[in-house]
């Protein structure tokens, strides 16, 4: 009797960024159920877990890291992750949300919490993690595996890039994305 393939454990987490490439994943239909029978989804938006798990095969990450849980969130996924995929143009690059980079935190503070409160006008010493001095691309923290651009990835692309990786490949991007 031929025992089955082990499930890849993948998990997906969203740092800063908008969630359009958890929505692209999600945009791949009716392929999801082909990739379902070939995975454990342990950790994301998704699943209702709320410790990142040991022994992680691969980790699919959205978003730019903006913030001092960002920081902590991305080196324990990458201690427990075998592979690691920045998934989508502020993973990549930092994108949208880097363009807060010209300004002090101070003045963000400012901005977010003072200049328009319309009531009790406070900058929130709890509640909220601390911003960073600068918003970050995962691999200026972490060594990342997988770049795969896009804003955000085009379905077919991550169908593909899930597909080579489940088959023990690593995918050669080159023809199929690009940035923007």
């Amino acid at each position: 009797m031929n025992t089955p393939p082990e499930k890849a454990r993948i998990a997906t987490i969203w740092l800063d960024g908008c969630s359009g490439c958890h929505m692209s994943f999600l945009d791949l239909d009716h392929r999801l159920l082909e990739v379902a029978d070939r995975i454990e989804l342990v950790y994301g938006p998704l699943v209702d877990h709320k410790e990142f798990p040991e022994n992680v095969d691969v980790t699919i990450v959205e978003g730019a890291i903006t913030n001092e849980e960002d920081e902590h969130k991305i080196r324990m996924v990458r201690e427990r992750t075998k592979l690691l995929v920045a998934l989508g143009d502020c993973a990549v690059t930092g994108n949208v949300p880097s363009l807060r980079n010209s300004f002090s935190v101070d003045s963000l503070y400012s901005r977010a919490y003072v200049e328009n409160a319309a009531e009790q006008p406070a900058i929130p010493k709890e509640d909220i993690p601390p911003l960073l001095d600068h918003t970050r691309p995962l691999h200026e923290v972490v060594s990342v595996d997988l770049h795969v651009p896009g804003c955000p990835p085009h379905p077919d692309h991550i169908f593909s890039v899930l597909g080579d990786l489940l088959d023990g490949h690593i995918p050669h991007l080159g023809t199929i994305v690009r940035f923007g």
